[in-house]
């Protein structure tokens, strides 16, 4: 069961690896100035093909519950944090960011139930600090709409994450169906706005084909069905610690693939974000009590009480006869 478990982890960290390459694809390859598009990209094409795949359509409540999660999760969660990071410098966005995990921890105790322990909250703060070492560098003012779309994306996509573990699937409906009917969803809510916003869709050439495609096969499909086939077999809070893998990525393929050194200091951040990550996986131990069976109350052996003889019930002393016989008693 833990070798088990172990695998499940690990397929399901691959989908925030593969989001710690985004930002590489994005600024070699794509268009520039086009977040919207580059999320509608990202969005609607996967969605169609795990719905094409899948072959399941939402049913009854399921359709509204999709549009909800949909929204929370690549509709509202994809611009926004394009926005911030257009706004926000030095990797302040991935900075905000990194409280997702603490944002969750509070919103399934309200939601779900799930009691917070003391190493999972300081786990959380560990791993913010350890992601803003790696994330951050010297910049000028921040931007108030900048900083206010990162904290709307995180308790978007956090309030996602949690709904999703709140309401499941419905029942024959696996992970794939799921990540189709959001991805779906989120897309189709993305295009007016990027029509509004964005205007017509740029001219791509060969890099930008292969960026999208990439984006939209490996980055988003492929990733949102591992990660909400993690959400469906563990907790909110074990999959959203896997978060911080994302600004790690990126940080070593920016360091491999881009020329960008890494100083001490990122890389002694580094390893608190990926040990407060590895801390996050562990099963809160069951309390005591909860294992200890309860013993059977052992009775007192009771005290046999003396028996108390009937009073022995005597004999009539009337006799029948009047004759003078004797009498026996």
């Amino acid at each position: 069961m833990a070798s088990h478990r172990a695998v499940l982890i690990a397929l399901t960290a691959l989908a925030p690896v593969s989001w710690g390459t985004t930002y590489a694809v994005t600024t070699e390859f794509l268009p520039a100035d086009r977040p919207l598009f580059t999320g509608l990209m990202r969005a609607l094409p996967a969605g169609l093909l795990l719905l094409a795949l899948a072959r399941v359509l939402p049913r009854g409540a399921w359709w509204w519950k999709a549009t909800v999660l949909g929204a929370l999760n690549i509709g509202a969660f994809f611009p926004l944090l394009f926005l911030s990071a257009y706004r926000l410098p030095g990797g302040m966005a991935a900075a905000v960011g990194s409280i997702a995990p603490l944002c969750v921890v509070g919103l399934s105790a309200l939601l779900l139930g799930q009691r917070p322990t003391v190493r999972t909250l300081l786990a959380g703060v560990v791993a913010a600090c350890g992601v803003s070492l790696v994330v951050l560098k010297a910049a000028g003012a921040l931007d108030p709409l900048g900083v206010l779309a990162a904290l709307t994306s995180i308790a978007s996509m956090s309030t996602g994450t949690v709904l999703t573990k709140r309401w499941g699937r419905p029942e024959g409906v696996g992970p794939l169906a799921l990540a189709g009917w959001q991805l779906t969803a989120g897309g189709l809510l993305i295009a007016p706005l990027a029509l509004l916003v964005e205007g017509a869709p740029p001219a791509l050439d060969g890099p930008a084909v292969g960026g999208y495609l990439y984006l939209a096969l490996v980055n988003t499909a492929v990733a949102y069905w591992l990660w909400f086939r993690g959400i469906g077999r563990l907790t909110a809070t074990q999959v959203t610690f896997l978060g911080p893998l994302s600004p790690l990525t990126a940080a070593v393929v920016g360091w491999a693939a881009l020329g960008e050194a890494l100083t001490p200091w990122q890389l002694a951040g580094m390893a608190l974000a990926f040990g407060a990550t590895m801390a996050g996986q562990l099963t809160p131990a069951p309390r005591r009590k909860a294992l200890e069976q309860k013993k059977p109350e052992q009775k007192k052996p009771e005290q046999k009480k003396p028996e108390q003889k009937k009073p022995e019930r005597k004999a009539s002393r009337r006799c029948d006869t009047m004759e003078p016989v004797e009498c026996r008693y």
